[in-house]
């Protein structure tokens, strides 16, 4: 989730953002992309002070989200919840949504 309030900085290429325009980092692990979703690209966003990151898996029932916030002090995430049938957050913005549903979207 980016801020839409934040002006483009002209340095920063189309696909990128600067780290204080993006409140939520979502991703999507696949079988490619585990080592570098569930390892590298969490420090990545932690270094860089994003607060919340998100990351989404396929378990045996449907997606499982992996919700995570920063420590200011250590720069890097706790987790704080994990979500299998429903996804209720109040962070960094309110989202209620039924897993269940999402492989019928």
């Amino acid at each position: 989730m980016v801020d839409a309030a934040v002006e483009a900085d002209p340095d920063w290429p189309e696909t990128s953002y600067p780290p204080e325009a993006v409140h939520l980092v979502v991703e999507v692990v696949s079988t490619e992309s585990e080592e570098r979703d569930r390892k590298r690209k969490p420090l990545l966003y932690a270094e860089a002070g994003i607060a919340h990151f998100w990351r989404v898996e396929q378990g045996e029932d449907g997606p499982v989200v992996y919700i995570y916030e920063i420590d200011p002090a250590t720069k890097a995430y706790f987790p704080t919840g994990i979500h299998h049938a429903h996804l209720t957050a109040s962070a960094p913005f309110p989202v209620d949504i039924d897993l269940t549903e999402v492989d019928r979207l």
